[in-house]
């Protein structure tokens, strides 16, 4: 693994720090750089360092996180299927509009479970194909997985047709 963070911070010089935890790295990117560097970022872990294999991507919500400089997170999950290495990047990305590059060039996987994420928390993936809902509702206005939305819901249930067993 040291070979891949050395290629990373002479590609990315000061855009992400390094962390770990038993075999896997973690790489976070802030914010502030995550928009520009992410996709060259994964790019790079991909074509150069030989991470061939992305299994989940997967959204956090910080608010009220002690500590937290930043609201949300997406995690990149990546696996080098040669070598059995794992890197997670995390890219944040805060409010008013969180928006990160979208991985679906790279990796045809990304698109449900970026749609996902976007659903889920609002997190808009730039140059994503299908940008939509994908669990809920298309007409629903709210990001179920944000920690400041209610846990009984704001009252949009209620409008929602019902769906008979007969009809299902």
């Amino acid at each position: 693994m040291p070979a891949t963070i050395d290629t990373l911070t002479t590609k990315f010089p000061g855009a992400f720090t390094v962390s770990a935890f038993k075999d896997n790295a973690r790489v976070e990117l802030a914010a502030e750089t995550a928009p520009a560097v992410l996709f060259d970022l994964l790019k790079c872990l991909k074509d150069e360092c030989g991470f061939d294999f992305l299994a989940d991507v997967a959204g956090i919500d910080y608010l009220n996180y002690p500590g937290a400089a930043d609201r949300y997170a997406v995690v990149y999950a990546l696996a080098n299927t040669a070598t059995a290495q794992r890197v997670f990047v995390k890219a944040f990305a805060n409010d008013p509009d969180p928006e990160l590059p979208s991985a679906v060039p790279l990796w045809k996987g990304a698109e449900w479970m970026e749609r996902e994420v976007y659903d889920m928390f609002g997190v808009v993936f730039r140059g994503h194909p299908d940008l939509r809902r994908i669990l809920m509702p298309s007409e629903f206005t709210s990001y179920p997985l944000r920690k400041d939305y209610p846990l009984r819901g704001l009252g949009e249930r209620h409008n929602f047709p019902t769906i008979t067993r007969a009809e299902s």
